[in-house]
């Protein structure tokens, strides 16, 4: 997939942008702070219906304003072209199109422009908690799998509403809970089953990734953790019930899935230097970009590097070029207020690209 133009309105601090874009590499060069960031997050906007930094789709409205409008031209492999609209107005709904024809349900588009982002604030799935590993997993499975959607949605509004009873004062009703538990465990079961087949197909690429930017110099592990891995889930979940209720939530189940992350047999989280956390990190992502390109709508993801060559030495920074420029990566946009590390990645391409100048909201070729 080639996104092939870009028209923006009112999005976070860009106030119009009218851009038409490279089929392959797209640099765009800023101080911090300035807008480039919010450019590759109204690209993450066209294929995930939400941005990846805001959760309140309102915050997205420049301040001063009253809406919102994004529109992306695609092309497919096949030459077939794609329209993506969105528009957000204060206080009503956002509408969402494909080919001008609004979506019933916003997970339908999941999947149709695969897309992987690499950011600084990846740095979470490092240092953060359970959830952000969890997050990881779904976003790449969701994009390819949309049983493994509706199987999330329905295990999380089960776990919801179990939490609910388990917070009552009184005894909660024990056919309800029953229900709930049921659910838990059924949809449970099959996301632990996709995530444990995506894990284990994923672990090896992603080591290679690792190899090759560091060049061999260390040695990296990824291991799948899940209340899943006890035996039946429904029992799991029953188990501890009357600790449950003392909690006043669910301490069992897949909403308590982890990936362990290691290096040289040791958690990277303690282990790791800046530099070598880094290089994990944009493994994983590249490992992600790879399993996609490979799997559900079978068309090349979009990729999106944002300021991600701070803190890595030279030698990791070329490695990490000569891989983004070979090809099996499609279109790829990169931010930097660097301009040499991007004149480095432009030397490498044989290809075409384009190079953008960001400021205070205006992106100028």
């Amino acid at each position: 997939m080639i996104l092939k133009k870009i028209s923006v309105l009112n999005y976070k601090n860009i106030a119009q942008a009218e851009l038409e874009f490279s089929p392959k590499m797209n640099c765009f060069i800023g101080h911090n702070g300035v807008g480039k960031t919010n450019l590759l997050d109204a690209v993450y906007f066209l294929s995930f219906c939400k941005s990846a930094t805001n959760a309140v789709d309102s915050q997205d409205i420049r301040h001063g304003e009253e809406f919102f409008m994004l529109q992306g031209e695609y092309e497919r492999e096949n030459g077939e072209p794609e329209v993506v609209y969105c528009g957000l107005k204060r206080r009503q709904k956002k509408s969402f199109k494909r080919n001008k024809k609004e979506y019933k349900r916003l997970s339908e588009h999941i999947g149709l422009i695969p897309l992987v982002l690499v950011t600084p604030a990846d740095a979470a799935l490092i240092a953060g908690g359970s959830e952000e590993r969890r997050r990881f997993m779904d976003m790449v499975i969701v994009q390819y799998d949309h049983e493994y959607l509706e199987a999330l949605t329905r295990y999380n509004k089960a776990l919801q509403q179990r939490n609910v009873l388990l917070k009552q004062e009184e005894e909660p009703d024990e056919e309800l809970m029953r229900v709930w538990e049921e659910m838990m465990a059924q949809e449970g079961t099959t996301i632990y089953e996709k995530r444990k087949a995506y894990v284990e197909e994923f672990i090896p690429v992603f080591q290679d990734f690792y190899s090759r930017i560091s060049q061999g110099k260390e040695e990296v592990g990824l291991q799948y953790v899940s209340h899943g891995q006890r035996g039946d889930l429904l029992e799991v979940i029953r188990r501890d019930r009357a600790k449950d209720r003392v909690m006043g939530y669910s301490l069992h189940g897949i909403h308590k899935d982890d990936l362990e992350m290691t290096l040289g047999g040791f958690p990277i989280k303690r282990e790791g230097s800046q530099g070598q956390n880094k290089t994990y990190l944009i493994a994983l992502k590249l490992a992600q970009f790879d399993f996609l390109r490979r799997t559900g709508s079978r068309t090349v993801p979009l990729l999106l590097l944002d300021d991600i060559f701070d803190k890595l030495d030279a030698d990791r920074v070329e490695q990490i070029v000569k891989l983004v420029s070979g090809e099996q990566f499609g279109q790829i946009f990169v931010t930097d207020t660097n301009r040499d590390h991007l004149d480095r990645i432009l030397e490498k391409m044989d290809n075409d690209y384009k190079l953008f100048y960001v400021e205070k909201g205006e992106v100028k070729p």
